[in-house]
């Protein structure tokens, strides 16, 4: 009686698994597969010699030697994962930086891992406050259409109140018809437009982003700087609730020794309108040169939403009301810190920015 080909099937396999666990690159493991899983492996030799057993024979040999054909090849694929892994931390080691010392005005800084931006921490915070008084938080697009940024919000082509935005225009499109946006108010516009959509009225909402004015920068201005605006529309709403909210933001901002007060104003898209101060926190009102020895500093606009703009993105104005509100994050830090002059926040002084981290 002849022997069969694969009476030593097992001590085969166990070869092979112990070569595989043994090879030690990627282009070791790509030469060995043709001897190994490959056509010219001895696994594919048993595979021809299977026609010379017994019919009877042939069924219960082929799904053995399929099963050490599986095994083999899936500690073949095994080992070739563990090798790339290793190949990819190799490679992360080889291109890993050293980043020596910032050198400023001759002053040695040493290295450090970055952090955010006095700003951005700001933004932060703020939306947190403004979250735990029950608003969202949503952003826009920087570039905006001049609907979206002026006439929408109840300033036509030619409106004299244009003249209070000194405007970036990018050139697309007809002249004057696409802008980098001078507020966070177009943001305002999608929002009720999508309320309109989705029918999800009533809107409790925030928007900070940045905003672009032809400004000269001073101690108090910046020509790219960042807002955050609110925008409540509901039913019963009313300039109290405005002042309401507009204290509560600045005593949990700024804490409880400083306080806002409301000085009338014009905004072409609400009615009334207000400017909102609050307490110079770098005098505590005495007065400095920072607010101009008025012991008060301008944070923002405020006022009822014109019912202009409601009926411009199709919210009846006879059922809703709202209020809305915008003011500079620049500023706010600019107070929260207690900063002289706004225009450290974009001089880049490691000095300046390390007392942030």
């Amino acid at each position: 009686m002849s022997t069969s080909p694969l009476h030593d099937l097992d001590q085969k396999v166990s070869e092979l698994l112990a070569a595989i666990s043994e090879i030690d690159s990627l282009d070791a493991l790509r030469e060995a597969e043709p001897g190994t899983i490959g056509k010219r492996s001895i696994l594919s030799t048993l595979q021809k010699s299977l026609g010379a057993l017994a019919p009877e024979d042939r069924s219960d040999a082929g799904a053995r030697l399929q099963s050490a054909r599986r095994d083999v090849e899936n500690a073949f694929e095994a080992r070739r994962e563990e090798l790339a892994s290793v190949a990819r931390l190799h490679s992360l080691e080889q291109d890993r930086l050293e980043l020596g010392d910032v050198v400023v005005d001759n002053v040695r800084f040493p290295a450090t891992t970055g952090h955010p931006g006095i700003i951005a921490v700001t933004q932060s915070q703020l939306e947190d406050v403004f979250v735990a008084m029950g608003f969202t938080v949503s952003e826009g697009p920087e570039v905006e259409s001049d609907w979206y940024n002026f006439e929408a919000l109840n300033m036509p082509p030619a409106h004299p109140a244009r003249g209070m935005w000194d405007t970036f225009y990018v050139d697309l499109g007809d002249p004057e018809t696409v802008v980098l946006r001078t507020h966070t108010s177009p943001t305002q516009i999608h929002l009720m437009e999508e309320a309109v959509r989705s029918e999800s009225l009533p809107l409790h909402a925030v928007m900070p982003g940045r905003c672009f004015r032809r400004d000269a920068p001073d101690s108090r201005h910046l020509a790219t700087f960042h807002q955050i605006e609110g925008l409540v529309v509901d039913r019963g709403i009313g300039f109290s609730d405005l002042a309401g909210v507009i204290e509560t933001f600045t005593r949990s901002y700024f804490g409880p020794d400083i306080t806002s007060r409301l000085r009338p104003a014009f905004f072409p898209f609400t009615e009334p309108s207000a400017e909102f101060e609050i307490t110079c926190t770098i005098c505590k009102g005495s007065g400095c040169r920072t607010c101009s020895q008025t012991g008060w500093i301008e944070l923002g606009g405020c006022g009822v939403v014109d019912p202009a703009v409601l009926h411009a993105v199709g919210i009846d104005a006879d059922e809703w009301g709202g209020f809305a509100f915008g003011f500079g994050i620049d500023r706010c830090a600019q107070m929260r810190h207690q900063i002289a002059d706004m225009r450290a926040l974009i001089e880049n002084d490691v000095r300046f920015l390390e007392q942030f981290s």
